[in-house]
């Protein structure tokens, strides 16, 4: 892996493990990238070290759908009516412009390493 494609990899990583948006298993798996990589630098254990969080992450980014179904219900009792409302109507607009997930600093950062190599279209 060359090193912009692995500083790449690293920053979003760095983002995962520090986001409160990311699930646990999202973290660990980014805190696993990190200390495999650490460990060892060779490209094989890069290589083979991003293909297990590639694999981690697949299906996690939320959609946007998902997001308006959030804002829709458990929303409006975790953050209260105005804020689902607005949850929403940003979520909608989004969607309409053609946003495919949400845009929480974890989904951004899981969705743009799929992207990235090609397990999903942005």
């Amino acid at each position: 892996m060359n090193k912009e494609l692995f500083d790449y990899v690293a920053e979003r990583a760095d983002i995962l493990v520090a986001s409160e948006a990311s699930t646990q298993v999202t973290k660990d798996a980014a805190q696993a990238w990190k200390d495999a990589v650490a460990a060892d630098a060779s490209d094989e254990a890069v290589d083979k070290a991003t293909t297990a969080l590639l694999d981690i992450l697949e299906g996690r980014p939320t959609t946007i759908d998902g997001v308006i179904a959030f804002a829709q219900g458990p929303a409006k009792e975790m953050f209260g009516e105005e804020a689902a409302a607005q949850m929403l109507e940003t979520s909608l607009q989004r969607k309409e412009q053609g946003a495919k997930y949400c845009n929480c600093d974890a989904c951004t950062a899981a969705s743009e390493l799929l992207a990235k190599f090609g397990r999903i279209e942005l």
